[in-house]
Parts: C-alpha cells; sequence; structure tokens
C-alpha cells in the first residue's frame, strides 16, 4: 500500500465527488485510505455527527470496549503500542483519531450531514444524494454506518411515566446520580456484562432484568507494558506471531460453532467459568443457557460474573412487563422499586438504517427490496443498486473474526470493482440477480447445520423469522480469500446513454 496523503482538503464550494462515503466510523476512516491507495483521491465522507469515531463516539457507558483482542482490532496498515489486551473505548477512539489525522481523512469529512435521500440517476449513471447540508452527486457511494448504529428502545407500558431517570446504555447519561441509587437494568446482554461491574461499588442496589441468560466465557485481560511494544517494533515478525496466534486462538473457538458437534469441550469451560466464579447454586442455575452456545453473541468476561454475587445486587430471571409510577413489574410478578432504569436493550442490528434512503434504478427503496430478507452479494452489492457498496453488509459477520478483517477484505473487493469500471471505461456496474440468488442460496445451505442456526436460542442474528441475516457460514479464511477474488462475470457492465453527462 502507497504512504499516507496528508494536507488534502475538501473544496466547500463542491457538491460532487467520485465517492461518497456515508459514515465516519471504524469502516468509513478505512474506506477513505483503501480508495485512495487504489487511486481514488476524488472521496468525500458524509457525517451526521459532529466527530469521527461512529460506535466508539456513540458508545460511552461505563466500561465500553472492544470484546476481541487489540491486536486484531487495528488496521493491518496501523499497528498501535495498546495498553491492554482488550482495548476500552477511550483508547480505540483515539486510535481512529490518530490514524485519520496521519492519512488525511479529517481533511475530507463532512460533518454535520446527514444523507435525507440518495437515489440512482440512470440518466447520468450518478448517486444524488439529498443531505442536510445540500445536494451531492457521486459515481459510487460506500456505506459504512455500521450496524451496532441505531440503540432498540424497548416498548415497556409505563415507562414513559417513570419519575425517576431513564436512559439507553447506549446513550449513556453521565449527568444521572448513580451513587447511592436504587438502578434497574433491563438487559443482560453486552453492554450490560461491561458496565455493570464499574457501576456496582456505587449503587444502593442494582436490580438485573435477565429475560435470556449468556454463555459467557473467561476474558484474560492484562496489561501490555511498553518494553513489549518497543520489542515488537523491533521485530515485526515478532508482532504478527503475537497476531497469528490471537488470530488461530478466535478461529479455534469458531470451528465448532460451524460444527456443533464440537461444541461440548467449550460449553464444559464456560459452564466451569460460571461455576468457580458464582458459589450460589441458585444463582447459578438462573445464569445457565438453556440453548447452545453460539446462539448468540459470544461474550467474554472474568467480572460480570463477580458482580451478581455482590450483596447490593439481584438477577431477576424475568423479563420486564410493565413500569407502574417507581416500580418495574417483571413477568413473574414481581414489582421493583427503582430510582434509576438503564436500558440495556441493544441496537437494531437487523436493520440497516439507511434502506429507507436509499433508491436503486427502479426508485425502490432498499428496504422494500428487502421485504423479504436483507440480501446482499458477499455481503457488499445489491441487485439493482449500481455503484452501491456496503461495508458490513449483511451474513459477513461470525462470532469470532474480528472486525477490521472483514473490512479490509471488503475494501479490496470494493477497490477492485471500482478499478475494474474505471480500467474498461463503464460508468456503472450492477451485480447479476442471479449471482446474487445463488450466493444466497448456497450461503442459507451452510448456515442450516451451524450452532448460529441450530442452537435454539433466539438473537440478532435473525431478522424475519427463521432468516438469518447476520453471519458467515464458513471460515475467516474463506471469507478473505473470496472477497480476494473479484469476479467480473457476476457484474453487468454499462455506458452513460450517449451525450449523458458523465
Amino acid at each position: 500500500m502507497g504512504a499516507p496523503v496528508s494536507g488534502e482538503s475538501i473544496d466547500s464550494s463542491r457538491q460532487e465527488a467520485d465517492v461518497v462515503v456515508i459514515g465516519a466510523g471504524l469502516s468509513g476512516i478505512a474506506a477513505v485510505i483503501a480508495l485512495r491507495r487504489a487511486g481514488f483521491h476524488d472521496v468525500v465522507v458524509l457525517e451526521k455527527s459532529g466527530r469521527l469515531g461512529g460506535t466508539w463516539r456513540d458508545n460511552t457507558y461505563p466500561g465500553c470496549g472492544c470484546d476481541v483482542p487489540a491486536v486484531l482490532y487495528e488496521y493491518s496498515f496501523a499497528p498501535h503500542p495498546w495498553t491492554r489486551c482488550y482495548a476500552a473505548r477511550s483508547e480505540i477512539l483515539g486510535y481512529l483519531e490518530t490514524t485519520a489525522a496521519t492519512h488525511g481523512v479529517d481533511k475530507v469529512i463532512r460533518y454535520g450531514t446527514e444523507v435525507l435521500a440518495a437515489c440512482w440517476d440512470t440518466d447520468v449513471h450518478r448517486w444524488t444524494l439529498r443531505t442536510t447540508a445540500g445536494t451531492w452527486t457521486a459515481r459510487a457511494v460506500v456505506v459504512a454506518t455500521g450496524p451496532w448504529h441505531r440503540p432498540r428502545r424497548p416498548d415497556i407500558p409505563g415507562l414513559g411515566g417513570f419519575p425517576g431517570t431513564v436512559f439507553h446504555s447506549a446513550r449513556w447519561d453521565h449527568e444521572a446520580e448513580l451513587a447511592g441509587r436504587r438502578i434497574a437494568v433491563v438487559g443482560t446482554g453486552a453492554s450490560t456484562v461491561q458496565f455493570l461491574p464499574e457501576i456496582q461499588p456505587l449503587a444502593a442496589r442494582i436490580d438485573v432484568f435477565q429475560s435470556t441468560p449468556q454463555w459467557v466465557l473467561p476474558r484474560p485481560d492484562y496489561p501490555l507494558p511498553q518494553g513489549l511494544h518497543r520489542f515488537l517494533g523491533r521485530h515485526p515478525a515478532a508482532r504478527r506471531t503475537l497476531r497469528g496466534l490471537h488470530h488461530w486462538t478466535q478461529e479455534a473457538i469458531g470451528v465448532p460453532l460451524r460444527h456443533p458437534s464440537l461444541l461440548r469441550p467449550l460449553e464444559a469451560a464456560a459452564r466451569l467459568h460460571l461455576r468457580t466464579s458464582v458459589p450460589d447454586r441458585t444463582l447459578r442455575r438462573a445464569l445457565t443457557p438453556r440453548y447452545r452456545l453460539g446462539g448468540r453473541r459470544l461474550i467474554a468476561s472474568d467480572t460480570y460474573y463477580p458482580a451478581l454475587t455482590r450483596p447490593n445486587v439481584r438477577l431477576h430471571p424475568t423479563r420486564v412487563t410493565a413500569v407502574e409510577d417507581s416500580h418495574v413489574i417483571g413477568a413473574d410478578g414481581s414489582r421493583t422499586p427503582a430510582d434509576v432504569i438503564v436500558l440495556a436493550t441493544g441496537y437494531h442490528i437487523g436493520e440497516l438504517a439507511l434502506a429507507r434512503r436509499l433508491h436503486g434504478s427502479e426508485g425502490t427503496p432498499l428496504a422494500d427490496a428487502w421485504t423479504d430478507s436483507r440480501r446482499a452479494y458477499l455481503g457488499t452489492s445489491v441487485s439493482g443498486y449500481p455503484n452501491l457498496f456496503l461495508l458490513i453488509g449483511p451474513n459477513l459477520l461470525t462470532g469470532t473474526t474480528a472486525v477490521p478483517t472483514v473490512l479490509e477484505a471488503q475494501l479490496r473487493y470494493v477497490t477492485a470493482a471500482l478499478t475494474h469500471l474505471r480500467a474498461g471505461g463503464h460508468t456503472a456496474l450492477d451485480v447479476k440477480p442471479e449471482a446474487e440468488a445463488a450466493h444466497h442460496q448456497a450461503l442459507h445451505r451452510a448456515l442450516r447445520t451451524t450452532v448460529y442456526n441450530t442452537a435454539g436460542g433466539s438473537s440478532y442474528y435473525f431478522g424475519l423469522p427463521g432468516v438469518n441475516t447476520f453471519c458467515w457460514p464458513w471460515s475467516t479464511r474463506r471469507l478473505v480469500r473470496r472477497l480476494h477474488a473479484f469476479t467480473p462475470e457476476a457484474y453487468t457492465w454499462s455506458r452513460c446513454p450517449s451525450g449523458a453527462r458523465r
């Protein structure tokens, strides 16, 4: 890859670009760098917020951090001296800001610019994007908004009348007084696992409402001293070995997820972790999942179980059905008084927020094209939406693959597609319906035997009932190899109508 581009800024009078990237988080930053290194320098990023960072900007709850080893949660071209094995949110955000500045990405971001609608113009083979800051046109659009974007707020009767403080964990209220208060936590997903140990020492009492117990694996977190980083800096092969060790550990965990007959040792390790962390048999029983490991997002923590055993914490193995005045009502009939309610109920992960705003060659919103299920060829291209690329699109993630690995493989694919478009003198590429359908069928045929589909748990993996729109059913190696092999035959290639503006 080439050297970083710096000092390149946007001409504020321009309202067109060769490529528009939507979103300035982990994906958007990587997209700009990859596009420039492939020779596409006329790139602009439209970011609705006032700061880059995506999910690491928005999620500020106590204890927020990455759940894969930090050496895997970095761009391959920008190694970082992480302070711990598992990086905290603040360090990741700082890394993204530093990387963006180093590569001049921050110079091409239009902050405070939300995309309201994007339409493909069949006459000129360009996208027209209507935004809160005017109209843009672009030859190609890269959607980099990410899946961990919109908090899912539950519809709980009476919640609006709660006299105390209510907020979602993804929009943490740092002005809320937690010390000495009675806190009700609704949900026990990945966010709760991280913030509960942090707020437990502050609260007078914490009542945790759990509708479904989670499988929790050990997480051996430890500091990474500067001496280690100096050594790794002098010996690149050692750093590659460290990355490889973590990568293949993650891959080893992924094998039984694809072949559930091999899951028992991993489940036994998780049960041992629960048994050694939670002495109370009744609590342990309430925390024991009744579905196979991997049926929901994998969670790793050495602090969550101990926090649940503290005297001021009580687990309610029931869902919340209502709020009456200052009481939280459980499905088991329990009434629990609270001063603060924290909604840790996840995100709209199975939905692309922009899907209703992206209009393809027939004028159809992407959300309508996805009525039956979210689908995209290799998680990247959707038939009928020319020159549009989705980053971290449908069925690209697993329970173990680090997002940057997927991103870089996808961006190699995207830049190969755009290079082919330019080299061939074409102005539009569109994945063939039959190629998309064949990929969709093969993918879902492979998913049938994975734990993702057979575990018996309900999770955000599934959009429509029974349709897994999140998981990649094969190995990371196969994903990377497939995305590195761009296949022009899967697309139709066309040029602007004669005389049209190109």
